[in-house]
């Protein structure tokens, strides 16, 4: 199954090598350049004989280079296994130990962090650059420790992608995604969005801008999507208002894509509509949108905005909008994330007793892709009686801060490895521009001294930014349940008036 996904990689990357591919920086790198750290990347892979199962790390930032790398990890059929260059240095060497991988893949930029060379001990170390755009060993690394525990599992569909779902300070929690998943993912957002035309194998003219985090699904599928497709890309370290407005500007796309936190800050700065004067549509995923969010923005710049509903689980999208729904059903299904994308199904199971509740009923989500069996999500929504899918929440605590996940035991984890911590409890705000941020609230032990800014500095070494809470208390003693467990609830009442 991998091989479909590395032909269509190589078959792309071959069309015309001297074009443009991606534009970073204001510079733009060549698809032979995007081929050339690919094809380095498989040559050491293969040399040493990492290929199907074998986990090859790559410090996923978003640069040409790193995006080269990870192609050159599927051109060799191994497993990417994401690992997020925001962490601080003591929680990204904890989480290279704790992955034992085969292969670490970085830049220049993240080899030379603290400890980093020291816990990819045992790995095959590469290091990617851009100019020359090349792969190569890292001194001391250059060859791997054979060991059986360095390898993913190999079934009849290898596991394309190791997904990060969330930063934690030892190995956090992934979603293993399979090469078929990936092919299934982006032939059915390639014909849900040209409105069921098979892409052609062929580059494309317009450029699409990529602002998410490529360590995040919605940035990775994006990319991923994207270069499958011959599309050019500009890319953006990280979504800034004025940086997208640039681009926005200078290519003229028809569609863009923006998370609801970041159309909220484009509304926010007041950018003048002639800016969307090209586009038409605006996909937006990975968060709730709120519907006032989405009306004001439509109104303003004269879009249309097509929600999304996907999952890392499911290798990205499994419901949305296109151009054609909107036109019918806009005004009627407001605060619908559209319907499901060819080959995905959607139903509602109800929450007290596991069976499927009937069109527009409340119940929790599970979803079942091409082939597969349906698989329980912890959302909450309704299937409407013309297929269009409403999500009115989640069965968990996880906090969604502009379309990332955040558990908040993760949090609670770190700060009681603090030697002035005697317990800690982390909840979620409501945020007008992220949805929610996380606050936490911490009682100290008996004669130990620590300062709010204290604690927020020992969380930023050890987890990823948008962990670190928004708000740090410390109480005398944090409220709880009959069970002595540290109650949510208590913990919201401590920031009443507090905004996010």
């Amino acid at each position: 199954m991998s091989q479909r996904l590395a032909d269509r990689i190589r078959a792309v990357l071959a069309l015309d090598p001297e074009a443009p591919a991606i534009e970073y920086e204001g510079e733009w790198s060549t698809w032979q350049s995007l081929a050339d750290v690919a094809a380095g990347i498989e040559k050491y892979l293969t040399t040493a004989g990492l290929g199907e199962g074998s986990a090859i790390g790559l410090i996923l930032r978003n640069h040409p280079a790193a995006i080269g790398a990870m192609l050159g990890v599927l051109q060799a059929g191994a497993c990417v296994v994401t690992i997020n260059p925001s962490h601080g240095d003591t929680g990204l060497t904890s989480d290279i130990r704790g992955l034992r991988l085969a292969a670490l893949v970085a830049m220049e930029t993240d080899w030379q962090r603290t400890g980093v060379i020291d816990a990819a001990a045992g790995s095959l170390g590469l290091r990617v650059t851009l100019n020359p755009a090349q792969a190569v060993p890292v001194a001391g690394l250059e060859a791997p420790t054979a060991n059986p525990d360095r390898n993913i599992a190999v079934g009849a569909d290898p596991t394309a992608v190791l997904m990060l779902t969330s930063g934690t300070t030892g190995p956090p929690k992934r979603i293993p995604l399979s090469y078929s998943a990936f092919e299934h993912t982006l032939t059915a957002a390639g014909r849900h969005y040209s409105q069921n035309r098979t892409p052609e194998l062929k580059l494309r003219s317009g450029v699409a801008i990529v602002s998410a985090p490529l360590v995040h699904m919605s940035g990775l599928f994006r990319t991923l999507h994207n270069l499958c497709e011959g599309r050019k890309i500009a890319l953006l370290a990280r979504f800034r208002v004025n940086d997208f407005v640039d681009l926005v500007v200078r290519h003229r796309p028809r569609a863009v894509s923006l998370v609801p936190s970041a159309l909220a800050m484009v509304l926010d700065a007041d950018v003048p509509p002639e800016v969307f004067s090209s586009v038409e549509v605006v996909t937006s995923g990975t968060a709730h949108l709120p519907v006032d969010v989405q009306t004001a923005f439509e109104e303003r710049y004269d879009v249309a905005v097509l929600p999304s509903y996907g999952a890392t689980e499911f290798a990205g999208g499994v419901a949305g909008w296109n151009l054609a729904l909107h036109r019918q059903w806009a005004s009627t299904k407001r605060g619908s994330v559209g319907r499901p994308q060819q080959g995905r199904e959607i139903r509602v199971i109800s929450i007290d007793d596991g069976t499927e509740v009937a069109p527009g009923a409340q119940g929790r989500i599970e979803v079942r892709t091409t082939g597969g069996d349906w698989v329980r999500t912890t959302d909450v929504g309704r299937v409407d009686a013309d297929g269009f899918v409403f999500i009115d929440g989640r069965s968990d605590d996880v906090i969604i801060r502009g379309g990332f996940k955040i558990t908040p035991a993760d949090i609670v984890n770190v700060l009681r490895t603090h030697p002035a911590v005697r317990d800690a409890g982390v909840t979620g705000l409501a945020d007008e521009r992220l949805g929610q941020v996380p606050v936490a609230a911490v009682e100290l032990a008996d004669g130990r001294q620590a300062t709010s800014d204290d604690l927020l500095a020992f969380l930023r070494a050890r987890l990823s930014s948008y962990q670190v809470p928004a708000h740090l208390i410390i109480v005398d003693e944090l409220p709880r349940t009959p069970s002595l467990k540290v109650s949510q609830p208590g913990i919201r009442e401590l920031f009443d008036g507090v905004s996010g």
